[in-house]
């Protein structure tokens, strides 16, 4: 029986490419339409936004973080696929009891290309998976302007930034920008603490918090020489297919 290694160098086997897919992550979700298996997937979450009217079509599974256990056994999935940091640990060992369950854990780039080119192989479309990470690496692999120094918001009660040892912040650093926050993963900080840092820019992320125009007077008041933009969260933090756009936008931003 094939056997495939994920990204926490858990082992699972599947005797066959597998026919129902349940996708616990939002970019991975697009990552297999994109990959032509949207016949395939019969369970995402409330946050798999992308393709439009894919949750129409399927049996949504709560959320990333609290998933409908008899959903999901009523699917009876051959493979479920989720991701270390948006899923979580008590939920996945229930669901790796019944299921094959293969987790991402990504933090770089070639993190990202590796779970394309796994989940290709996974399921039976390792061609398509390649043609894909090819393309990702024609708007990528290239130097971006340096544009400066930054903090990456991602929530705004209490506010929380982007630190290191994060997928975004690798991002940050390939789109151009310096990030400040040297704290690891996502710290609480103060605005206090980023009038001092004096970033050159404030990047205020679209998700998980839904930041707005509104919010840039609240920042530029205490910053009024940065920089204040709102960004496409999507482009920063989803490690699928969406890559196929994200150099386009480092390049405009």
């Amino acid at each position: 029986m094939p056997q495939f290694i994920d990204q926490l160098h858990r082992t699972i086997s599947l005797p066959n490419p597998p026919k129902r897919i349940v996708s616990l992550v939002p970019s991975q979700t697009e990552l297999l339409v994109d990959l032509g298996l949207r016949d395939r997937i019969v369970g995402v979450t409330k946050f798999c936004i992308h393709p439009k009217g894919l949750k129409k079509e399927k049996t949504v599974i709560g959320g990333t973080k609290n998933f409908h256990f008899d959903k999901i056994e009523s699917l009876q999935p051959d493979l479920i696929i989720g991701n270390k940091e948006e899923n979580y640990q008590e939920g996945i060992e229930r669901l790796s009891e019944k299921f094959p369950v293969w987790m991402s854990d990504i933090y770089t780039l070639e993190d990202a290309y590796r779970m394309i080119m796994c989940v290709g192989e996974l399921t039976d479309t390792s061609i398509k998976a390649t043609q894909i990470v090819s393309r990702v690496k024609e708007g990528l692999e290239k130097e971006f302007k340096l544009k400066g120094s930054a903090v990456y918001l991602i929530w705004k009660d209490p506010l929380i930034a982007v630190g290191s040892n994060t997928f975004i912040d690798s991002i940050l650093e390939k789109a151009g920008f310096k990030n400040l926050i040297n704290q690891s993963r996502y710290p609480e900080i103060d605005l206090e603490e980023i009038v001092k840092l004096n970033p050159e820019f404030l990047l205020l992320s679209s998700e998980p918090f839904p930041f707005k125009e509104k919010h840039i007077s609240f920042f530029q008041e205490k910053l009024p020489k940065t920089k204040i933009k709102i960004v496409d969260g999507e482009m920063f933090s989803w490690y699928g297919s969406r890559l196929l756009f994200a150099g386009k936008y480092f390049e405009d931003i």
